[in-house]
C-alpha cells in the first residue's frame, strides 16, 4: 500500500511519546480593536485539544498553549490560555526547548496597528472605518529557526480554500518545517468548527492523506506519522 493510500483507522492509539516533551497551539487569535470588538477566525481548537489529548495519553510531557476556546483541559495536559498573536507567540517560545512543536493554531496574520482605549463610535457623516493592520509575529517559522531550541521535529497545520497541496507545500519550504498538515476549509462538514476532518500531510520527500474521521482519530494517525518521522531523524547508534 502506498504512503498516501493508507487508510482511516490505520493508527496505532499505544504507540509511546513517553519521554518527549511536546509543545501544541490551538485555537484562534482574538486581535482587539477596541474594548468591544476584536478580529478573530471560526477555529474551534479542536483539532489541536485531540492532539494534545492523545499525546497525553501516549505518555508525552504536553503543554497547551490554547486560544480564547471553550474547551475543557485534556487530562494531563498543562494549558497556557492566550488571546492574541502576541500573547502565543510570547507563550510558545518561552515553553522552548520542546521535541516536537506542533502549531495547529490558527493565527491571525494581521493585527490592528493600535488597538482604541475606547469603544469606536459611529461617525456622523460617515459610512467607513479604516483600520491600519500589521504583521503579527510568525510563530511556526521563528521556532523551525531557532538557533539553540529549534524542535527535533516542527509540524505546522495549513487551512486553505483552494490549491491546498500548493499552497501547504509552500509553507513547508519557506517556513522551513519538517512537516505540514492541511485541510480544506468552506466545506460542510469538515474543517472549523467540526467534529470531523481530513489531512493531506506533506513533508519533503512524502505525502499522506489522513481521514475523512473524527479529529480525535486524525489525532492519533497524525501522532503516529510524527513518531515515524522522528524515526527517520534519529542519528544512527
Amino acid at each position: 500500500m502506498a504512503a498516501h493510500d493508507r487508510p482511516p483507522g490505520a493508527g496505532s492509539a499505544t504507540a509511546s511519546l513517553a519521554g518527549l516533551r511536546v509543545l501544541i497551539s490551538a485555537g484562534p487569535t482574538y486581535e482587539d480593536i477596541d474594548p468591544v470588538r476584536f478580529i478573530g477566525n471560526r477555529s474551534s481548537g479542536k483539532m489541536g485539544f485531540s492532539i494534545a489529548a492523545a499525546a497525553a495519553r501516549r505518555g508525552a510531557d504536553v503543554v497547551l498553549v490554547a486560544g480564547p476556546v471553550s474547551l475543557p483541559s485534556p487530562e494531563a495536559v498543562t494549558r497556557i490560555n492566550v488571546r492574541s498573536a502576541a500573547d502565543m507567540h510570547a507563550a510558545v517560545m518561552a515553553q522552548l526547548p520542546a521535541d516536537v512543536y506542533i502549531g495547529a493554531a490558527a493565527v491571525a496574520d494581521f493585527t490592528p496597528r493600535e488597538a482604541s482605549a475606547s469603544k469606536i463610535k459611529k461617525r456622523p457623516g460617515s459610512d467607513t472605518l479604516t483600520l491600519e493592520l500589521v504583521r503579527t509575529p510568525d510563530i511556526l517559522a521563528e521556532v523551525a529557526a531557532h538557533a539553540s531550541q529549534r524542535p527535533r521535529l516542527v509540524v505546522g497545520f495549513a487551512a486553505e480554500t483552494d490549491n491546498v497541496e500548493g499552497y501547504a507545500r509552500g509553507k513547508l519550504d519557506n517556513k522551513r518545517l519538517d512537516m505540514i498538515a492541511a485541510n480544506r476549509v468552506g466545506v460542510a462538514g469538515s474543517g472549523f468548527e467540526c467534529d470531523d476532518n481530513a489531512l493531506s500531510v506533506f513533508w519533503g520527500d512524502g505525502e499522506r492523506a489522513l481521514g475523512p474521521a473524527a479529529k480525535t482519530e486524525l489525532a492519533d494517525l497524525l501522532l503516529d506519522l510524527v513518531l515515524e518521522r522522528l524515526a527517520d531523524t534519529t542519528p544512527a547508534a
